[in-house]
Order: structure tokens, then C-alpha cells, then sequence
């Protein structure tokens, strides 16, 4: 057993817990640069937004990849797993407080 499986062997329900670790810690990396890519394009996205986004675009990126994680069939499953459809939604609508509009950074001094 590698280092990776050994730290994906422990799980609450269906998820590991490495793999929400991974993602919410790339996010936060991830989020100063994201949001000053916004600020640029004349959008303000607080660095918090980025990291409570952190499910709702893992479970868009693994759609796109076509890789069924357990979270992302239990999200699109029609018969059950209402907390988990729950707290995605809610991690959408707590995303949007404080975004807005500003003037777009000019790239010249």
C-alpha cells in the first residue's frame, strides 16, 4: 500500500477525508490568483468565496473529466442524497455574498 492509499483509506460515509483536505487547501493556494484574475477582468470574488466554491467546481471538474466520484454521483442522483444536493446548493448561494462588479485594473502605471 503506497503513502496515497493509505491516506485515502480513511473516510467519513462514502468520502475520504484526504481528498476534501487536497481540494480545499488547493483552493485556498489557488485563491489570490484567481481572484486577482477577476479583479482584473473588473469583477471583485473575496479569497473566502473561492474556497467555499471548492465542491461545487470539484464536482463541475469531475463531470468534465467524465470521473464519477462518489460525492458527484450522490450530487446528480434524483432518488435521495438531499443533504448532500443541500450543501452544494448552499455552498453556491454562500459564494455569491460580496461578489460584485468594479473598474477593470488598467495593466499600464
Amino acid at each position: 500500500m503506497n503513502t496515497i492509499d493509505y491516506l485515502r483509506q480513511f473516510h467519513i460515509g462514502n468520502f475520504a477525508i484526504f481528498d476534501f483536505t487536497l481540494a480545499f487547501l488547493g483552493m485556498a493556494l489557488a485563491s489570490p490568483l484567481l481572484s486577482w484574475l477577476c479583479k482584473k477582468a473588473g469583477v471583485y470574488v473575496p479569497k473566502k468565496n473561492w474556497v467555499i466554491l471548492t465542491i461545487p467546481v470539484g464536482i463541475v471538474a469531475h463531470l468534465l473529466v467524465g470521473s464519477m466520484t462518489p460525492l458527484t454521483r450522490d450530487f446528480l442522483n434524483p432518488n435521495g442524497h438531499y443533504l448532500v444536493k443541500a450543501v452544494v446548493l448552499g455552498c453556491l448561494v454562500l459564494s455569491g455574498i460580496g461578489i460584485k462588479r468594479i473598474k477593470p485594473e488598467s495593466t499600464t502605471n
